[in-house]
């Protein structure tokens, strides 16, 4: 029966309990005798419970006292309504107390004291700091302490070193060069481990726990940085290089200045481009920062290399948006534009199909019925792909073309925190643009208090009256009481928004629907009207979160706005003043609560940089949220923690490279066994057989 309970937290072997690592610990109050105890002061005890009684007052009212006695002398502990008490806390009992005492009378009292219950025959030292271990039903704190303690007191030379002593010693200068104050060399992995389990203080904790975190982020870089020098040693892809005539013209396609950044960024690619291994970049920006023009340069460069391009987008509306500026960029020049798409007929799919392999259409846009509809290009240079969408090795098989690898150009809108980009793009190259194109309007971010609507809704239509144009996001097509844990709070959905509008505040005006469920040829007559002005006012989901660019709207109202992540608020948010116009954007929130309540939503209003909500989102969720199994294609780390543990992971990536740089497979007699856990754990992940 404990073996099946045990199994649950994934415990198996003696090993699986070495490697259950604490969630946290109880750093018990200074240990004191009787005498030293002062009323207010924290404080540990141990003793001998000599007297205990449970006393019943009322009906579902208790009270269980004890007196725990040492050599110092006695104290009373005290607990109301806990009578299961009288049952842990028997006569003769040996027990550490921890907490405040007070004095009663002439005797100290502790009130609900922390209470550790000690074997009879365990010598222990004093108060301590204690494991708390995860749980399941059935298996209590006390049962994992004395199991693992069991195990640590057992450990012998079958536990395999992975850090040779010469790496502990490189390490523990790495941490020290990026601040972090450690005692020594990293511990050895008997030590470190049980040091961990049972730390004899706060400096044996820490540096037991640096030890094996620095291990688990060693392991993780030492496989990405594997990762990139395949990529640069094995895998073959077109030179496009760039000279100072195919510079000019291409930027002279364009008909605005480039800002430094985009022109930093320019340069990072077309040195990437010219070599003869695949460049493998991520172009991350804040919104309106110009991503696209970026990448509009890469996919240019390639054609005047006489290659070809694909974008994929993870939208038809997004690919239709991206294939209208590229036609627009391109008038009146030689270079055939092609656009491939779920809503297109059988002939239009066939036609692009055809021009697409006998190389007629040099640059492809589409989503992901690239990946379906058998496309073969003549000569694919340059895959650009829109919003974090990675392709696995059978995609990226279906777009290579006689047996060369294409550059990858991945472009995020979201910026992502700096520990994240280390691990989620570890093997890729990162280029960052902050700076937007000058002319932009500021944003205004309110947040709605009671009785703002009708104040809103008049603005919004002295707005409107002005010539502008309105964004109104709702979170739901449908509301439906499964959306909602309460059945009396209403779910704000685009249906019955845009109902209540045209038939209240907005009656007067023009107003459109757009959301997911909608046909695409609907979905795409819907956006042309409002990008060309026909419709003032649009009623959407967050189907026009990312890259949806028309100038002329500046004004956004969020319903419901507790429902989105910070990062999508933000992207909303970018969707006004992407013109000289400034832009205001409301949130309003479902239910009785109220937005200055919802410490996300504060931090949406006061910050405007997505760089600094990119690092408070990943403080507000941490990174199991950020990252998921979906979007990292990496195992979760097991003790590490990114946010904690940053420049922990700065020195692990710096002594990773330099390790794959001296010795590439890693096949020094030494790092036998870290090769063999690299391998292991990221190995398939990351393609790396071929590296056994």
């Amino acid at each position: 029966m404990r073996a099946r309970r045990l199994a649950k937290l994934g415990l198996k072997t003696a090993r699986d309990l070495l490697f259950l690592f604490p969630r946290d610990y109880e750093y018990p109050a200074p240990a004191a005798d009787v005498d030293q105890l002062r009323e207010g002061v924290p404080a540990s005890l141990m003793g001998t419970i000599t007297d205990a009684e449970l006393v019943s007052r009322t009906p579902g009212k208790s009270l269980f006292a004890a007196i725990v006695e040492n050599e110092s002398g006695a104290v009373r502990i005290v607990f109301f309504n806990q009578p299961f008490r009288a049952e842990q806390l028997t006569l003769d009992r040996r027990v550490l107390i921890s907490g405040t005492p007070k004095l009663n009378g002439l005797r100290m009292e502790f009130s609900h004291p922390k209470v550790t219950i000690l074997d009879q025959q365990e010598d222990f030292p004093g108060p301590r700091i204690l494991p708390i271990y995860p749980l399941t039903e059935g298996v209590k704190q006390s049962d994992l302490r004395r199991l693992t303690r069991l195990v640590c007191d057992s450990l012998d030379s079958e536990l395999v070193e992975v850090m040779p002593a010469s790496l502990r010693q490189t390490g523990a200068d790495a941490l020290r060069d990026q601040g972090i104050d450690l005692v020594g060399d990293l511990p050895g992995i008997e030590e470190a481990l049980r040091m961990l389990h049972y730390p004899s203080g706060i400096d044996s904790l820490s540096s037991a726990r640096t030890r094996l975190v620095f291990q688990e982020l060693l392991v993780m870089q030492l496989a990405l940085a594997m990762r990139r020098r395949r990529v640069t040693t094995e895998m073959r892809s077109p030179p496009l290089p760039s000279t100072a005539m195919i510079d000019a013209r291409i930027t002279n396609r364009f008909p605005f200045e480039l800002t430094e950044d985009q022109r930093r960024a320019i340069d990072e690619i077309r040195a990437d481009m010219a070599r003869q291994f695949p460049m493998n970049r991520l172009l991350q920006g804040d919104v309106g920062s110009g991503k696209t023009v970026v990448a509009i340069y890469a996919m240019l460069l390639a054609v005047a290399n006489r290659h070809q391009a694909v974008l994929m987008a993870p939208t038809e509306v997004l690919a239709r948006q991206h294939y209208d500026t590229l036609t627009r960029i391109l008038a009146g020049s030689r270079v055939h534009v092609g656009l491939l798409c779920g809503s297109l007929g059988a002939a239009q799919r066939r036609a692009v199909i055809e021009g697409t392999e006998s190389g007629e259409i040099e640059l492809l846009v589409g989503t992901q019925a690239l990946l379906h509809a058998g496309v073969k290009f003549k000569c694919l240079g340059l895959c650009v792909i829109d919003e974090q969408h990675k392709f696995g090795v059978s995609q990226r098989d279906a777009l290579r073309s006689g047996g060369i690898d294409p550059h990858y150009l991945v472009m995020s809108a979201t910026p992502i925190p700096r520990s994240i980009a280390m691990t989620l793009f570890g093997d890729v190259e990162l280029s960052t643009l902050r700076q937007l194109p000058p002319g932009r309007g500021k944003v205004n971010t309110y947040l709605a208090q009671d009785g703002w609507k009708l104040r809103w809704w008049e603005f919004v239509r002295e707005r409107l009256n002005e010539g502008r144009q309105a964004y109104v996001v709702a979170p739901k097509v449908f509301a439906s009481p499964s959306d909602t844990e309460d059945e009396n709070e209403d779910v704000t959905s685009v249906e019955s928004v845009f109902e209540e509008l045209c038939n209240g505040p907005l009656s007067d005006y023009r107003v459109g629907l757009l959301h997911g469920r909608l046909g695409a040829d609907e979905k795409r007559s819907v956006m042309e009207s409002f990008a060309s002005g026909r419709l003032q006012v649009l009623v959407t989901t967050t189907v026009i979160e990312v890259g949806i660019d028309v100038p002329n709207a500046t004004v956004m109202t969020i319903q419901g706005a507790q429902r989105f992540g910070l990062a999508q608020l933000h992207q909303l948010r970018g969707r006004v003043a992407r013109g000289a116009h400034a832009g205001h954007v409301c949130v309003f929130t479902d239910g009785e609560s109220q937005p200055e309540e919802n410490e996300r939503l504060k931090t949406f209003a006061e910050c405007e940089d997505g760089f600094a909500l990119a690092e408070a989102d990943f403080r507000l969720r941490g990174p199991g949220d950020l990252l998921g199994r979906s979007q990292s294609g990496l195992p979760p780390m097991r003790i590490a923690e990114l946010d904690r543990d940053f420049d922990i992971l700065v020195a692990a990536r710096e002594i990773a490279q330099a390790m794959v740089d001296e010795d590439p497979g890693l096949n020094a007699d030494e790092l036998v066994e870290l090769k063999r856990q690299v391998l292991r754990r990221y190995g398939e992940r990351l393609e790396l057989g071929d590296v056994a």
